[in-house]
C-alpha cells in the first residue's frame, strides 16, 4: 500500500518545462558589422572647417537606407564633438551640411576543405528507394562576413549656395570570421571582436597574447572618434572641441578625452604711430648702484669642543652630588 501511494505521489509531482527561443529578423553580427563600419567611417571625417559655425544637417538623401537613423545620429554626435553648432531649423543655420551614402550593407563568403553535404538520388522501380543523405565532412571551414559603409558629406552657404567644404568619400570595411578546424569551433575573430573567441567565449591561449591593439590613427590626438567617451564642460563660454586621446595598446580600457575651449581669433590692435624726432634725445646717465651695506661678519664655522670646560663641569657636578648626599644624612 505504501509503495502504491509513493508511486502515485512521484507521478503527481513529475513534470517537464520548456523554454521558448526566438531570433530577431537581423542577426546581432550583421548589426555589429554595419554599426562598426559606420562609426569608423564617420570618425574619419574632419569637421574643422565648420568649427564654431551654425550648421543644419540635411539627411533627406539617406532616408530609407540601412540603419539611416543610426547614421544620422552618429553624424550629429561627431559634428557636435568637433565644435559645430547644429540648428534644428533650416532658417537658423548659416551653412547646410548634406550627407549621402554610397554603400551600407554586408557581404558573405564560405570556404570549405572537405566533402559538402550531398543528397544521393533515389532509385526507382517496383520498390523505390529514397536517396541517402551524406552529411558534411569538413576538415577546415570558414565563413567570412564583411560590413561596408561608404559615406560623404559636403557643406555650402544657405543663402548664396556657394560651396564651402567637402569631405571626400570615406569607405570602411568591418570583418567577422568564423572558423572550424576538424569540426571544432567556431573560432570567431574580426574587427567587431576583442581578440579571438570560441563559441562566444574569449579564447585565452597560455603563453600567448591574443588581444589586438586598439585601432589608432596618425592623428589620434587631434581626431574625435565617436566610439570613445568625450567629457564636455557644463557651461562653456565658447564652442568646445573635444580632443579625444586614443588609448594606448598597453592599456586598452583606458578612456581619455577632454574638451578644450575654442576662442575666436582676434586681430591685433594697431598701435598709434609715434613721431620720431630728428634731433637725438639726451639719455640720462644710469646712477651707480648703492654701496653694499656693512654687515657684521658672521662666522659659519662650527664651535670646537673645549676639554678644559668639560672637566670643570664634571668636577662641579660631582661636588654637588656629594653635598646633596651629606644633607640627606
Amino acid at each position: 500500500m505504501h509503495r502504491v501511494m509513493l508511486a502515485a505521489l512521484v507521478i503527481a509531482l513529475a513534470g517537464c518545462g520548456t523554454t521558448r527561443w526566438s531570433d530577431t529578423s537581423r542577426t546581432a553580427t550583421e548589426q555589429m558589422l554595419i554599426s562598426d563600419a559606420v562609426d569608423r567611417a564617420i570618425s574619419q571625417i574632419d569637421f574643422t572647417a565648420l568649427e564654431g559655425k551654425d550648421v543644419y544637417l540635411d539627411a533627406r538623401f539617406i532616408f530609407g537606407s540601412v540603419d539611416d537613423r543610426y547614421i544620422i545620429s552618429t553624424l550629429r554626435q561627431h559634428m557636435l564633438a568637433s565644435g559645430c553648432v547644429i540648428k534644428d531649423k533650416l532658417d537658423d543655420a548659416t551653412y547646410i551640411v548634406e550627407v549621402r551614402t554610397g554603400a551600407v550593407g554586408t557581404n558573405r563568403n564560405d570556404l570549405l576543405f572537405g566533402t559538402p553535404a550531398t543528397q544521393l538520388p533515389s532509385i526507382g522501380g517496383a520498390a523505390p528507394v529514397s536517396g541517402a543523405a551524406i552529411p558534411e565532412i569538413a576538415l577546415f571551414k570558414r565563413t567570412s562576413q564583411q560590413g561596408v559603409c561608404k559615406v560623404a558629406v559636403f557643406a555650402y552657404h544657405r543663402i548664396s549656395g556657394q560651396p564651402v567644404w567637402q569631405s571626400g568619400t570615406r569607405r570602411v570595411d568591418s570583418k567577422s570570421r568564423d572558423t572550424w578546424v576538424f569540426g571544432a569551433g567556431p573560432f570567431q575573430s574580426g574587427s567587431i571582436y576583442d581578440g579571438t573567441k570560441l563559441s562566444g567565449e574569449k579564447l585565452r591561449v597560455p603563453l600567448a597574447d591574443t588581444t589586438r591593439p586598439e585601432r589608432s590613427s596618425p592623428n589620434a590626438n587631434s581626431k574625435v572618434w565617436v566610439s570613445q567617451e568625450i567629457i564636455f564642460s557644463d557651461a562653456p563660454s565658447a564652442p568646445v572641441v573635444a580632443a579625444a586621446v586614443g588609448p594606448s595598446p598597453s592599456s586598452p580600457n583606458k578612456q581619455a578625452s577632454f574638451a578644450r575651449p575654442v576662442t575666436p581669433s582676434l586681430s591685433p590692435t594697431p598701435l598709434a604711430a609715434t613721431p620720431i624726432s630728428a634731433t637725438p634725445q639726451a639719455v640720462p646717465p644710469t646712477p651707480p648702484p648703492p654701496p653694499p651695506a656693512a654687515y657684521p661678519s658672521v662666522s659659519t664655522t662650527q664651535p670646537q669642543p673645549n676639554p678644559t670646560a668639560a672637566t670643570i663641569g664634571a668636577i662641579q657636578a660631582f661636588d654637588w652630588a656629594k653635598a646633596m648626599r651629606g644633607e640627606q644624612k
